[in-house]
């Protein structure tokens, strides 16, 4: 899951809350010892700005409805790409996340939203851009007794009645194993359900300290089991210290779980108080992913540096087939400042 940015924007001195950039909540203190220097950013590992008719056009769009986009919250790398294609991922249940994962850009701490009108907004920005496919997820609000069930349940239905013929792909959280609130999101019938598990089983004390990987796989398998039809996803991040045969044993579970779409992208560091990266691994070494992802059976596999779970996400649901590996990832312009120093 769903991460992204106003990094380039230049504000004037005085802006309204709604419109000031996304914070970026450190999850550390600048002298813990978990904050220890890693590894160096390869000088090819680069992203373009963000411009062009489309980006301000979606971005005026996303303002005016008063929505949260994961794009920005979670500052995502393709950002500007995917937005001048007039593709975002809506990111609902507010933009403050219940939870502290050490490597997400989006904020923490108590939310204070909890907006029922929310997926009308949501179906009506969808029927603005004539989408064709919406991407739809969430912060994590373990404060509400279903934790977002029911919003997400009502955007994917909304959304159907909106535009007749959208595809919809929602990304969930774990609803702390809560098998109704699945039960509810699966009911509304998306074409794709995605869950993260983010990293291999070793690291989640440190990178999920609130989550559990056992929970997520059975969270998938439960969701394929309810509904057959739905297509089931799932993702993980390189470079926060996982070995190799770890990430092959993480894509065998994420197999036997069910899941036909995977993603495998790289660990990009949010701020200097997120974990560093420990290590950056070539295009090459993506490509040896996504054949070790493609022997298992996996029916769609999108794995290079750039690539983040909402990436391609219509390609990825209607192609049998896998992004060449390594395709992402070699790109030019100017690094996001708040991702420097990864």
């Amino acid at each position: 899951m769903p991460y992204s940015p106003l990094w380039f924007t230049i504000r004037s001195p005085i802006v309204s809350d709604e419109q000031r950039p996304p914070r970026v909540t450190p999850r550390y203190a600048a002298d813990d010892p978990r904050l220890a220097a890693g590894a160096v950013r390869p000088a090819w590992l680069k992203v373009p700005a963000p411009r062009g008719e489309g980006y301000t056009e979606l971005k005026g769009l996303v303002r005016a409805q008063r929505l949260h986009t994961v794009c920005e919250s979670a500052r995502c790398p393709n950002i500007g790409e995917c937005w001048q294609s007039r593709t975002a991922t809506f990111l609902i249940l507010g933009n403050t996340c219940t939870r502290r994962c050490a490597f997400c850009a989006v904020e923490s701490g108590q939310p204070t939203e909890h907006d029922l009108d929310e997926p009308r907004r949501v179906a009506e920005a969808v029927a603005a851009l004539q989408l064709k496919y919406a991407v739809i997820t969430s912060v994590t609000r373990d404060d509400l007794p279903d934790g977002g069930a029911a919003i997400f349940a009502d955007t994917i239905r909304r959304v159907r009645t909106a535009v007749p013929g959208c595809k919809v792909e929602v990304l969930i959280p774990d609803f702390q194993g809560d098998d109704d609130a699945l039960a509810a999101v699966v009911a509304a019938h998306s074409d794709v359900l995605n869950h993260n598990v983010e990293t291999v089983p070793r690291l989640y004390s440190l990178v999920r300290p609130q989550a559990d990987y056992p929970r997520s796989l059975a969270l998938l398998a439960r969701a394929k089991a309810l509904d057959p039809a739905t297509v089931t996803k799932s993702g993980v991040m390189l470079g926060l210290g996982e070995a190799d045969d770890e990430i092959d044993a993480t894509l065998r579970d994420l197999r036997e779980a069910g899941v036909e779409i995977v993603t495998i992208g790289q660990y990009l560091r949010p701020s200097t108080g997120h974990l560093p990266v420990q290590r950056y691994p070539t295009p090459e070494d993506f490509a040896a992913f996504a054949d070790t992802a493609r022997a298992l059976g996996f029916t769609h596999v999108e794995s290079a540096p750039l690539v983040r779970s909402s990436y391609h996400a219509r390609e990825q649901a209607e192609s049998p087939a896998s992004t060449p590996p390594g395709e992402m990832g070699i790109d030019f312009g100017t690094l996001p400042p708040a991702e420097a120093g990864g």
